[in-house]
């Protein structure tokens, strides 16, 4: 065994110095104007720093311990790094594969009968309430730093397979083949890895038309937090099977703690732009994308996952406001859902597009824990404090917050079946006044008992062991 090189040394410190210059600038992105981050509030500086923190927690797992021949399902999004307008009924998933190479997932759930529109049975653990397996090409949203990320061609998915179609056993078990193609003769679950596209590739002519998937990533999204328990997978390459990586090295080393630091630098460096430019969240400026971009207290338009608004899950609908409330104002938005989702919820988030803490606060509600009222409209009331009635989300105090509703739908809906959403902003103690009179009276008992539920749920939802 010799000792280490005076270059092998000199390599490695080189490689440190630049994590530590592009964490630095990061950190920039948290209060330089140029560089278009949150308003300078006290709160959003100190909540800057915790977001920042929280991509470096992310960056470290993705960039020291990826390996396609040997993968491992990592949370994208998680407790420790929010996000996005991360949805809080969910684990955001991904692992990193080959995609002209063959993958088996295994996993095994409680009961999943709802999956097919089956009432549960009335104890006992279940499946999560939607589940969805996406393969694509391209990098993950944000990793690229630049906006022209989300130009048509950049990304592409290449399959998909969720919980309305996945096949299980009676015992609970599942396995999914990823794979370029289908096998001849093969009839249980199957994701490709592969899609063929027509149009070259926006900004590099040599990318071939055969994209294969880099990456495997989806949702498990709960409804009912006292019952549903989330799934363990298991992937393998097939072939790979008892394989073991090369002995670790200085170039690869080298390699990570740059790509470390690039990831954190370009991740806070993509959103901040992506909330001030096309979502137009401080005001409409040129590359703000009409009909799409924030308001204040009134939502744009409803419209489909795609790359032209951040990515996010392949089902879904989205739509969003910022409310932007006095300490004495509340929000009261109206939802009408024609053709009933898979999935419903609604979010908070801070400025930096944090969820806002879902387990220790009423931050969010979905379709199990909303109350419709008589006349099918979900009525969700925004505000500071609690109103005392049903479907309250909690602000925790910031004074504007993202506010993100979410429709799932396995196969998309005419876009006359699509769900229609309005806000209208009021005085909190004025509420009752714009409800049904037979709204009920929500007690603070009932209130803590619901935040002690989510706790409970969220510890599990994420533990280590």
């Amino acid at each position: 065994m010799s000792n280490g090189s005076e270059s092998t040394r000199d390599d490695l410190h080189a490689a440190w110095d630049d994590l530590i210059r592009s964490l630095e600038e990061a950190r920039d992105a948290i209060d330089r104007r140029e560089l278009m981050p949150a308003p300078p509030t006290d709160r959003n500086l100190a909540e800057g720093y915790r977001y920042l923190m929280g991509y470096v927690h992310s960056a470290v797992e993705r960039a020291f311990h990826s390996d396609p021949d040997r993968p491992h399902f990592r949370n994208a999004l998680s407790i420790v790094n929010r996000a996005t307008i991360d949805n809080a009924d969910a684990i955001y998933f991904f692992a990193p594969i080959d995609g002209a190479k063959s993958y088996v997932l295994r996993g095994r759930t409680g009961d999943a009968r709802h999956w097919r529109g089956e009432a549960a049975a009335p104890v006992g653990p279940k499946a999560p309430h939607y589940v969805i397996f996406e393969a694509s090409w391209g990098v993950l949203a944000g990793d690229s730093g630049d906006l022209s990320e989300l130009r048509p061609g950049m990304k592409t998915q290449t399959g998909r397979l969720d919980s309305s179609s996945i096949e299980v056993e009676s015992d609970g078990s599942f396995e999914i083949l990823l794979a370029p193609e289908r096998p001849a003769g093969h009839t249980g679950n199957f994701v490709s890895t592969l899609a063929t596209v027509r149009r070259p590739h926006p900004t590099d002519p040599d990318v071939p038309p055969e994209r294969y998937a880099t990456y495997v990533s989806g949702r498990q999204l709960f409804y009912d937090w006292e019952r549903e328990e989330p799934i363990h997978f298991d992937m393998v390459q097939v072939g790979a099977e008892g394989s073991h990586p090369p002995a670790y090295g200085p170039a690869q080393a080298a390699a990570e703690l740059r790509r470390c630091g690039e990831l954190v630098k370009n991740q806070m460096k993509f959103w901040n732009a992506f909330w001030t430019i096309p979502m137009g969240s401080y005001g409409h400026v040129p590359g703000s994308i009409p009909g799409i971009a924030f308001e204040r207290n009134e939502f744009n338009t409803v419209n489909a996952a795609s790359g032209a608004t951040g990515g996010g899950m392949s089902t879904n609908l989205y739509a969003g406001t910022i409310a932007s409330l006095a300490p004495d104002e509340a929000l009261i938005v109206e939802n009408h859902v024609p053709a009933t989702p898979q999935y419903v919820g609604f979010q908070l988030g801070n400025p930096w597009g944090e969820s806002i803490d879902y387990a220790n606060h009423l931050g969010s509600l979905n379709g199990h824990q909303l109350e419709a009222d008589d006349d099918g409209v979900i009525r969700v009331v925004v505000a500071h404090e609690d109103p005392g009635v049903p479907n309250w989300l909690d602000t925790t105090g910031h004074l504007e917050v993202f506010v993100a509703p979410r429709w799932a739908y396995s196969e998309t809906p005419p876009k006359d079946q699509w769900p229609t959403i309005a806000a209208r902003k009021v005085k909190l103690n004025r509420v009752r006044e714009h409800l049904p009179a037979a709204t009920r009276t929500v007690s603070p008992e009932e209130r803590r008992a619901a935040v002690a539920l989510r706790q409970r749920h969220v510890k599990k939802r994420f533990r280590a062991f």
